[in-house]
């Protein structure tokens, strides 16, 4: 019957007879790790975790009211163990989940829900409910063969790795190569540096007004051919570039214009590590989306879509099979997520990330005052990042803080980018910072 037999130094090992193990030279221990620390059993090590899992982990390790509510643990265990297909088969949990979500996270504005497995899949049914919409749109207007499926973004962007979102994805070039892609409409990203004042500022409204052309005029070249803006608030793999709020509102302005779907890609920024809920509720009403693709710390990914769909009769979420998956977003995923958005909503997690986000934020700026190679510091809530000269540099600034149990994360070509655990507290971003000065010494 099951057992672990094999060693922690043996895992990578063992791994790589089969895959290609190039991950980090660690075995992370699921039962020993707590809280903000991951623990390390192949060299018997306890690190603090800015990494969590690219984002994905929400309230660190082996969370108390994760271990100790029986009730949660056995739902969990049945969901494991029997795994329904949600998309045909019902469940007590499933309503529950839904529940939750609808309480804690979903916007009255954003009713409709469809949750699947993989940030990129969730980005590409938001994608095909773009299409659906401006396909049907344009044979209302007389058009005879369809027409309305290209995809506008921008560069810099990450938003998966597989079919529709490979057109999209332009971080780096070995993610995309050699794989078939559509040759959709891709316009630059407006520069953001901080702090954000003087050149940096007019930079920013300069690169704005480009990228705000180049969208004007591929909705003329493309005439009733794009189906949707689909944008990162805070391109987060592409170097954790910000958007300011008047971008987006052109771009909200944009694709009510030549009816398309502004498409908010909130897989990294959502579910409370910015200070908000969503990255987008920092802005005005009037830089909402119409569709709002989620993942990593919500464990469910999917998306929540406004009622400008409705504006067709038949879109695919009231058409049954437009957009389904067997498992529709994993049941056990959902178990997970209805514990984790209650404990949120319980703690005050998001205001929680919100202060000591600010802290956090504060404490890189003063080492930007302190080193001369540290620069362009931003943040919303505990989503801070800052530059460093180079790639090289960045890169050995990662490994010497493993060095001293500190798992920091890369972003872009030259950032350092934070995505601590939304409980994580001032002691701990201390430790993080102490770790940092030492490393910075070094640099």
């Amino acid at each position: 019957m099951y057992e672990l037999s094999i060693n922690p130094q043996q895992v990578a090992e063992t791994l790589g007879k089969h895959i290609l193990a190039d991950g980090l030279d660690l075995t992370f221990d699921m039962e020993k790790s707590q809280g903000c620390y991951i623990y390390d059993s192949k060299h018997h090590r306890k690190l603090l975790d800015f990494f969590t899992c690219f984002a994905s982990v929400p309230l660190g390790y082996n969370h108390p009211k994760m271990l100790n509510d029986d009730a949660f643990k056995r739902s969990l265990l049945n969901a494991a163990l029997t795994n329904p297909s949600n998309s045909d088969v019902y469940t007590q949990e499933y309503a529950q989940f839904l529940t939750t979500f609808s309480r804690v996270g979903i916007p009255d504005y954003l009713p409709h829900a469809f949750f699947i497995a993989g940030g990129s899949l969730a980005v590409e049914n938001a994608l095909k409910v773009a299409m659906d919409w401006k396909v049907q749109k344009n044979f209302a207007k007389g058009y005879k063969k369809e027409k309305g499926s290209k995809v506008l973004h921008f560069e810099r962007a990450f938003h998966g790795r597989s079919g529709y979102t490979l057109s999209l994805t332009n971080t780096s070039v070995e993610k995309t190569k050699w794989f078939a892609k559509f040759d959709w409409p891709r316009v630059t990203v407006p520069t953001m540096r901080y702090p954000l004042s003087g050149d940096n500022l007019n930079t920013a409204v300069e690169t704005e007004q480009q990228s705000i052309r180049q969208i004007k005029a591929a909705f003329f070249e493309h005439k009733d051919d794009i189906c949707a803006i689909i944008v990162e608030p805070i391109q987060a793999e592409g170097g954790d570039n910000h958007l300011r709020e008047d971008f987006l509102i052109e771009l909200r302005k944009l694709a009510d214009e030549h009816e398309a779907f502004l498409i908010y890609d909130e897989v990294q920024t959502g579910v409370g590590l910015t200070g908000k809920f969503w990255c987008h509720q920092h802005y005005a009403e009037a830089a909402r989306p119409d569709i709002l693709v989620f993942g990593k710390k919500m464990q469910v990914c999917g998306i929540l879509a406004g009622n400008k769909v409705d504006e067709v009769e038949h879109n695919v979420f009231n058409t049954s099979s437009r957009i389904n998956s067997t498992w529709g977003g994993n049941l056990v995923d959902m178990v997970r997520s209805t514990q984790v958005l209650q404990i949120i909503e319980e703690d005050q997690l998001v205001d929680n990330a919100a202060a000591v986000g600010k802290y956090l934020l504060s404490q890189l700026e003063g080492f930007s005052d302190s080193f001369e190679k540290v620069s362009n510091v931003r943040g919303k809530g505990l989503l801070c990042a800052f530059d460093l000269p180079n790639t090289q540099m960045r890169d050995k600034f990662i490994q010497d803080g493993l060095k001293h149990h500190v798992m920091f994360l890369g972003c872009g070509k030259q950032s350092i980018r934070f995505r601590p655990a939304l409980h994580i507290e001032k002691g701990q971003i201390d430790e993080g910072m102490e770790a940092m000065q030492q490393i910075l010494g070094d640099l």
